[in-house]
C-alpha cells in the first residue's frame, strides 16, 4: 500500500509498505479521509518523546471495513466507521475511577502503533465506531477532534451559563470549542488569533467577534464587546506563554480558565491573582468514550460540520502540507489528507 512514512524531523516520505493484516480482535479500514492533528505537527518537528521514527501518523480518521479477524462479531465489511484511537486498559487507577483518557498504559493509534496515513489501517474491533454510509468522509473524520473539544468545552463552561467565552487560536481545536462553545448557550465567543486569514474564516464559521492582539488592544477591545458582564471562560487553544498570561487578564474573578493547547510546557503565571481571585485553571487531555459518541452524534446530526473552515489534499503531498503547517501558510482551520485527493 502507499503510505506518508514519518521517518525523521521534518521528513515524511510517500513509499510503498505492506498491506496490514488484522489480529483475530481486529479489523481493517480502508481510509477515506484522514484529519492533521496539531499534535502531529510537534511530532513532525521531532518535539513529541512518544512518536519514534519511523511511523506511519493519523487518528483522526474514517472509513470502510474491508476485513475482519476471526473473534470480531458485531462489525461488517462493508461498514463506513470511525476509530476511538485511544485504547485503555480497564485495569489501573484511572481507569477505575472512569478517567479512562488517564489511562497510566493508554496505547494510541498513530502514536504506538502504526495509523491512518496509509491507504489501509488495522485497528482493535473494541476501538471501531459505525457511522451512517452517507455521512461525508471528511466530517465524520472530526470525531476524535471534536471529542477532545467537547469534553474541555463543557468542563469550563459548567459553572457558567450564557457565558461569553474567549477562544485563543483560530485552528481545527479553536474552532471545534468555539463551534461548542455556541451550541451550549455562549452568548459571545470571542476567538484570538495573529493570522487575518484565519479569523476571517472564524468569523464566517464560529465566532461572533474576533482580534488579532498584534493589530488591537485586546483587554480594551474585549472590555467593548462584553461590556460590564465581562469574560467568564477562556478556553486557550494555543498554549502559550502570551496566551496564558492574557487568559488571567481579562478573565472575571470566579471565572474559569481551559488549557487544551499544548504549545509550550513551563509557563510563569501570577498564582497570586489566581488564587485571589479564585480563578478556575483546568487542563483537558483526549475525551471518554461518552465524549467521542457525543461528538459522533454531532457530526452525524449536521450540528457541526467542516463546511467553510477545512481544505483537502492528497496524502501523496502529506509533507508539503506539514511543512505549510509550520511555516504559517496554511490559511484554513484544518488540512485533511485524501486517498485520492478529493474535495470537501
Amino acid at each position: 500500500m502507499q503510505a506518508l512514512v514519518w521517518t525523521a524531523a521534518e521528513k515524511m516520505e510517500y513509499t510503498s509498505l505492506d498491506k496490514p493484516v488484522p489480529k483475530e480482535d481486529e479489523v481493517l479500514i480502508h481510509v477515506e479521509a484522514v484529519g492533521i492533528c496539531g499534535s502531529e505537527i510537534e511530532g513532525y518537528l521531532g518535539h513529541n518523546s512518544l512518536r519514534v521514527p519511523p511511523l506511519v501518523m493519523g487518528h483522526e480518521f474514517c472509513g470502510r471495513i474491508v476485513e475482519t479477524g476471526s473473534r470480531v462479531a458485531g462489525l461488517a465489511v462493508g461498514q463506513k466507521a470511525v476509530v476511538n484511537p485511544l485504547n485503555h486498559c480497564g485495569d489501573c487507577a484511572s481507569c477505575r475511577k472512569g478517567q479512562t483518557q488517564l489511562c497510566a498504559t493508554r496505547r494510541i493509534v498513530g502514536i504506538h502503533r502504526p495509523g491512518a496515513f496509509g491507504e489501509w489501517v488495522a485497528v482493535p474491533a473494541s476501538s471501531v465506531v459505525p457511522v451512517p454510509g452517507d455521512i461525508d468522509s471528511f466530517r465524520a473524520s472530526l470525531a476524535e477532534p471534536l471529542a477532545c473539544s467537547l469534553r474541555a468545552t463543557r468542563r469550563a463552561m459548567l459553572r457558567h451559563n450564557f457565558a461569553n467565552v474567549v477562544v485563543f487560536g483560530a485552528g481545527g481545536i479553536g474552532i471545534l470549542c468555539a463551534k461548542t462553545a455556541k451550541l451550549l448557550g455562549a452568548e459571545r465567543v470571542i476567538m484570538l488569533d495573529t493570522q487575518d486569514e484565519r479569523l476571517r474564516m472564524a468569523a464566517q464559521v464560529a465566532a461572533d467577534e474576533t482580534i488579532n492582539p498584534r493589530s488591537t488592544d485586546m483587554k480594551e477591545t474585549i472590555s467593548r464587546i462584553t461590556g460590564e458582564k465581562g469574560v467568564d471562560v477562556v478556553i486557550d487553544a494555543a498554549g502559550f506563554q502570551q496566551t496564558r498570561s492574557a487568559a488571567m487578564s481579562i478573565i472575571n474573578p470566579g471565572g474559569t480558565i481551559m488549557n487544551i493547547g499544548l504549545g509550550i510546557d513551563d509557563t510563569v503565571i501570577p498564582i497570586n491573582v489566581q488564587i485571589r481571585n479564585e480563578i478556575e485553571l483546568l487542563g483537558s487531555f483526549c475525551y471518554n468514550q461518552q465524549d467521542f459518541h457525543d461528538a459522533v452524534g454531532l457530526l452525524v446530526s449536521g450540528s457541526i460540520t467542516e463546511e467553510g473552515w477545512t481544505e483537502v489534499r492528497p496524502l501523496s503531498a502529506g509533507d508539503g502540507a506539514f511543512q505549510d503547517l509550520i511555516n504559517g501558510r496554511v490559511k484554513s482551520g484544518k488540512i485533511f489528507l485524501s486517498m485520492d485527493g478529493g474535495e470537501v
